[in-house]
């Protein structure tokens, strides 16, 4: 008897097979990889303690008892949770994430009146975000100057789990450098502000990861005119032990408050150049992104700046080599730190044949300019600028006085001062008599002269906010002037927060008509900190898609407590979730302002992916439902009719007739002949 249960099923069996196989698959890659993410927790406890960073007792703003703070790491699209307390007796905190991103939590970037109220004392906050490509990174207090009061550590941001750099390496070492003063950081705001200023200084030492030499750094070795040190554990030349023809992956981050750096490892020294030859680094990346390798002897580096350069072990093994870090761009009048290249089997009390190596000269901007203008994007950057802009702004950066006699930095004759309700929240809750409603100028004069100080000297102070729409495309040009002495321009390094920028190009005098041709649109490197040199001009140019209120800024501590900065909004509407205890100050403290309470979305709808492969299991598990139902009902009528009353005997009987009426044979239990 031919069966109809064996006839062909509407849906071939194979096809649904391979569907729901396909789903499983997909489903699990997605699940997998939103396992392989994590949260990783911290916990700052803020304090104040007794240090001795350079070998002289001083107070430091540490964390968790340590200083530098303690290292964060984490792979991309891990979210960071970190619970900061404020232990300090009389001062709030806050604490910036520098170069995150911060793409849905604007309001942990920790900007204090930007993004965030301050930390009182004896409060708590909790940032929590999420960091979405890899880099060498730090974080740092952004409230007053507490960075130059040593509340910085490193920030490492690995790629995910089972990927690769472009570049290999055996092992890696992190850098963090900054600058150290002797006065307190509260003696140093005090005479910023002071009339006359007392300005702050050149740093007595520079740091490596916190440790560093006052007044000895040359050695009785190389120079019997010395005076004798006395190295401390504490103090000692910060050692690095490597193995021979390695290749290690140097992170460099600093975080310095006032001085630019140059990074040098032992270079030939004419007495001993027969004995080894230089050390060179390979630069790979900057800022979190690569660029085209290429290789230097000495690298130079910016507050707010950050590099990762491949050095390999390959001199000779019996000797142990100096590496040294000094002032550029300023007059130097601090030390260069010691850093020891420890070939190991060779004991750390071995010292190197040769003396450090000699920085170049502080105001050698040809030298500079050289390095910088090789940083290019790598090809492996498929992110493009767009080729136009929508809006361009000209940012003239001087130096002025107030009231005749305080020292301001402006820009565009607009000294920042920030508002006590953070920008954040007014402007999200409309809350407009909070800050200044004016636009800020958008250029300068035409026939402003940058050469000579600035003929009408006085500023203003003000806390404007240019206001971007969603996805305008934006071009910066940072213009450089003299300051209010003759013959005098400094270097400004210049940090966004909440974007990386293309770096278009750099230039000399003021930026004209003609510098617009010499642009780069084909390789410019992608940054958050820039560099303007004296006298010159930088262009930049950012997409203004990331909802939030960010601050553009010089990075030297002391130039933005002077008033070097702007605020830039964009889409701030599109922000949905504000914990409320960001804003619980100025007006938005007040019972009128309810913000958004922020509530976990479930695991995965943050994930596009995660959402499909839900949708195409419910699709599936559609189809295969309707299939067996079908299947049950067409092809296998035993199983569903008793549930209709019918008996077997009925349903033999049925099964029988409807063959009968449908088969074309009048003998269907014959076979043919």
């Amino acid at each position: 008897m031919a069966k109809v249960a064996n006839q062909p099923s509407l849906i071939p069996m194979p096809f649904l097979v391979i569907f729901f196989v396909f789903s499983i698959f997909f489903g699990f890659g997605i699940t997998l990889s939103k396992a392989v993410s994590q949260t990783r927790y911290y916990k700052f406890e803020v304090e104040y303690m007794f240090w001795s960073p350079d070998c002289i007792e001083n107070i430091v703003m540490g964390i968790n008892g340590t200083f530098p703070g303690p290292p964060i790491r984490a792979n991309v699209n891990d979210t960071v949770v970190v619970e900061v307390i404020n232990n300090l007796s009389t001062e709030g905190v806050v604490i910036h994430w520098h170069g995150i991103l911060q793409r849905g939590s604007p309001w942990a970037d920790g900007t204090a009146s930007i993004s965030q109220c301050p930390i009182n004392p004896g409060e708590n906050f909790t940032y929590e975000f999420k960091v979405d490509k890899p880099g060498t990174y730090f974080y740092h207090g952004h409230f007053g100057m507490q960075r130059a009061a040593g509340l910085y550590g490193s920030l490492i941001v690995d790629l995910e789990e089972g990927k690769k750099e472009p570049f290999q390496y055996d092992e890696e070492i992190n850098l963090l450098l900054s600058d150290w003063w002797h006065a307190s950081v509260h003696e140093q705001e005090v005479g910023l502000k002071s009339n006359p200023m007392r300005w702050v200084g050149e740093p007595q030492t520079i740091l490596i990861n916190g440790t560093g030499q006052f007044n000895c750094t040359s050695l009785e070795k190389y120079n019997t005119s010395s005076e004798h040190c006395e190295w401390k554990d504490q103090c000692a030349p910060f050692v690095l032990k490597v193995e021979p023809n390695k290749t290690y992956r140097i992170r460099i981050a600093s975080t310095t408050s006032l001085a630019a750096l140059n990074f040098a490892i032992s270079k030939k020294f004419h007495h001993f150049s027969f004995l080894f030859q230089n050390h060179t680094m390979l630069v790979v990346e900057a800022d979190g992104n690569y660029v085209q390798q290429f290789v230097t002897s000495d690298i130079d580096i910016y507050s707010g700046e950050s590099y990762s350069v491949l050095v390999t072990t390959n001199q000779s093994t019996t000797q142990n080599y100096w590496a040294s870090i000094g002032v550029r761009g300023r007059e130097p009048k601090t030390s260069p730190a010691l850093l020891l290249f420890n070939y190991l089997p060779n004991s750390v009390a071995k010292l190197p044949i040769s003396p450090p190596p000699e920085i170049p000269k502080w105001n050698d901007y040809d030298r500079s300019k050289n390095f910088t203008y090789r940083v290019l994007a790598s090809a492996m950057n498929t992110t493009k600028p767009p080729p136009i802009f929508t809006r361009r702004i000209s940012l003239l950066n001087t130096q002025n006085l107030m009231n005749g006699n305080f020292i301001k930095w402006a820009i565009n004759n607009i000294s920042l001062t920030l508002p006590s309700t953070p920008y954040l929240g007014a402007i999200k809750f409309g809350l407009n008599s909070t800050f200044n409603q004016t636009a800020p100028p958008e250029t300068f004069p035409k026939n402003y002269n940058i050469k000579i100080p600035p003929p009408n000297p006085n500023t203003n102070t003000g806390n404007s906010v240019y206001r971007f729409r969603s996805g305008e495309i934006v071009d910066v040009i940072l213009q450089n002037a003299n300051a209010l002495s003759n013959n005098t321009s400094e270097i400004h390094p210049w940090h966004l927060h909440g974007h990386d920028f293309w770096v278009l190009g750099y230039g000399e005098g003021k930026f004209s008509d003609e510098d617009e041709t010499k642009l780069n649109l084909k390789n410019p490197p992608l940054k958050n900190t820039v560099v303007i040199f004296p006298f010159g001009w930088t262009a930049i140019r950012f997409v203004a898609d990331n909802p939030g209120v960010w601050i553009f800024h010089c990075h030297i501590e002391p130039h933005l407590d002077m008033g070097m900065g702007v605020i830039f909004a964009e889409a701030v509407e599109k922000v949905r979730e504000i914990p409320p205890y960001a804003l619980a100050c100025g007006r938005t403290a007040t019972p009128q302002v309810v913000p958004i309470i922020p509530r976990p979305n479930p695991p995965g709808l943050d994930n596009p992916y995660y959402i499909i492969w839900i949708g195409l299991v419910i699709f599936l598990c559609v189809i295969g439902l309707c299939y067996v139902c079908l299947y049950r009902i067409r092809f296998n009528n035993l199983s569903w009719r008793p549930y209709l009353g019918i008996s077997e005997s009925q349903s033999n009987q049925i099964e029988f007739s409807d063959l009968s009426q449908s088969n074309p044979n009048p003998n269907p239990t014959h076979e043919e002949p």
